[in-house]
């Protein structure tokens, strides 16, 4: 079974990465960066070689993000970070394991990734399986 493990952000967390000041708290050091890059180059290659990574990605910063919607049947276009939103999503894995407590597992390996003091106290990740048919959506 495949499943998709999403991890989230904010454009806080994105600037603060670039080694920017962001809402109080000061940008990360560039050796705390290089080791959060070190732990998922790890990650990643440790997935890889048991054969369970299909696919990761991370993702551009909200300052790059374009939502489409539609009004009265018109198509609209608003460009990011949206206000109403203090999350979005990061990053995500695919991975093809045994069970969703494997893949729960990898996620929860995610919290071994290093990060200065009082950052990231309270990231989580979100699993879910991926649907290969309409089958699988159980409806």
């Amino acid at each position: 079974m495949k499943y998709m493990i999403l991890s989230y952000g904010s454009q806080h967390d994105y600037d603060a990465l670039s080694g920017k000041d962001a809402e109080g708290q000061a940008g990360w050091a560039s050796e705390d960066v290089a080791a959060m890059h070190q732990f998922m180059v790890r990650f990643n290659k440790e997935l890889e070689e048991s054969g369970e990574l299909v696919e990761t990605r991370g993702l551009a910063a909200p300052v790059h993000t374009r939502r489409v919607g539609a009004r009265d049947g018109q198509p609209f276009v608003t460009d990011g970070p949206y206000a109403e939103t203090q999350e979005v999503l990061a990053g995500y894995w695919i991975v093809e394991c045994e069970s969703f407590d494997r893949a729960t597992e990898i996620a929860g390996r995610l919290g071994e990734c290093p990060h200065p003091p009082g950052v990231y106290g309270d990231a989580y990740a979100d699993i879910r399986p991926v649907v290969e048919s309409s089958q699988d959506l159980g409806f």
